[in-house]
């Protein structure tokens, strides 16, 4: 799809350098321009904008304010009225408005001690191995390092990793080593992924239950001068990888939205970004459901109608769904996943780039690989994985 629309050179990187990227980027324009600890904890519209409330007491009065605070979003909890951000539900399937996905995902990175370990690490950026009710994945993510993330159907709060994402390990799996864990629930798969799990440390490794919303169609992502983006409106499930694109599309559009009005204060301009703010919503609404529910649809197959294809060579798959699985393979190959990607790279709202994007790419293969092999070659020197101590994946991109 890429070369069907001429489009520059696509590849993935690590959301932690992304954001050291853009924070850089930004303190050029603005040295002080974040402030860490402040979180908003309410809002409320005046008729020169809005008014924020920060968790510490304090509060600003701006002109726009936007939440893009992530999934338990205390803008969208007061915007739609849900409660108490983590509000839970009953029967505890539903936080803050959030549906439980039927998936917890482990994940974990590592560097390979050579490239021979790791052959086609210079080929292929990204791999998926899909099982009955299970997926992983591995992500060439720079610098020699391979990200990986282990997909479970399981209840939420199962099988916890000790240092998880939510704050510590159930009773259940308190001390179990989290590595043994997930390479007996991958018994029998690829060698590839169990020399992932062996070159892991296990303190590395941290778990996220997984939630995601239905699109909103019926409400605004925008209240007065108050206006939602990314996984504050819209999280998702990252079959897709769609989640920071979504948020980067936002922001995008946003901008342009913005680029048009004059913010000043007058009772015009007020109402004029207020206006810019709906249009901003109705033109996303639509792309984002899209991309929503393309992400959902593949981890519910994967839950519900996936098994081990049928083979006439083995009787690993033999029940129904082995049979259907065997059958739709090609329908996924040949025509779902081509318009599924079709659809996504028809966003492309700066257009070409002439042959700036292959002469970065040639440069960047050149970089990738010197610094990739010298992380290789470091890698060889250390001591064994089970007693090496490594930041957690979750933590380095919360940070």
């Amino acid at each position: 799809m890429r070369r069907l629309f001429q489009l520059p050179y696509t590849g993935v990187i690590n959301r932690p350098d992304l954001q050291e990227i853009l924070l850089d980027e930004c303190c050029k324009l603005k040295p002080d321009f974040i402030v860490n600890g402040m979180a908003v904890a309410s809002y409320s519209n005046t008729p020169q904008g809005v008014s924020v409330t920060m968790q510490d007491g304090s509060s600003v009065d701006v002109d726009v304010l936007v939440g893009s605070d992530g999934i338990w979003s205390a803008v969208r909890a007061q915007m739609y009225d849900e409660g108490e951000v983590r509000s839970k539900s009953p029967d505890g399937l539903t936080i803050q408005g959030c549906p439980y996905s039927g998936y917890t995902v482990f994940a974990g990175e590592f560097v390979p001690k050579s490239e021979s370990d790791f052959a086609d690490y210079f080929e292929c950026g990204y791999k998926v191995y899909i099982g009955p009710k299970k997926y992983f994945v591995t992500s060439d993510v720079g610098d020699g390092r391979v990200q990986w993330y282990s997909f479970l159907a399981q209840p939420p709060g199962t099988k916890r990793a000790a240092d998880s994402w939510e704050g510590g390990a159930s009773s259940e799996s308190e001390g179990a080593d989290v590595i043994s864990y997930l390479k007996g629930v991958h018994e029998g798969w690829t060698d590839e992924i169990h020399y992932v799990l062996d070159s892991t440390p296990a303190e590395a490794v941290e778990q996220r239950d997984l939630y995601d919303r239905w699109p909103e169609f019926r409400r605004s992502w925008a209240d007065g001068s108050v206006v939602l983006v990314g996984d504050a409106v819209h999280p998702m499930m990252p079959n897709l990888g769609q989640g920071g694109c979504q948020a980067i599309e936002d922001a995008y559009e946003l901008t342009a939205a913005l680029k048009a009005v004059t913010v000043g204060g007058a009772a015009s301009d007020v109402e004029s970004v207020r206006n810019a703010l709906q249009g901003f919503y109705k033109r996303r609404v639509g792309r984002v459901a899209g991309v929503s529910l393309l992400s959902r649809l593949a981890s519910d197959l994967i839950v519900n109608f996936f098994d081990t294809p049928w083979s006439p060579h083995d009787t690993r798959g033999q029940g129904p769904l082995a049979y259907l699985t065997f059958a739709w393979k090609p329908l996924l190959q040949y025509v779902i996943f081509p318009l599924q990607f079709l659809f996504l790279y028809s966003y492309h709202p700066t257009g070409s780039m002439g042959n700036l994007p292959a002469q970065l790419e040639a440069e960047w293969r050149e970089r990738h690989k010197v610094a990739s092999k010298k992380a290789f070659a470091v890698a060889a020197e250390v001591k064994p994985a089970s007693t090496q101590s490594a930041p957690s994946f979750f933590a380095a991109s919360k940070g």
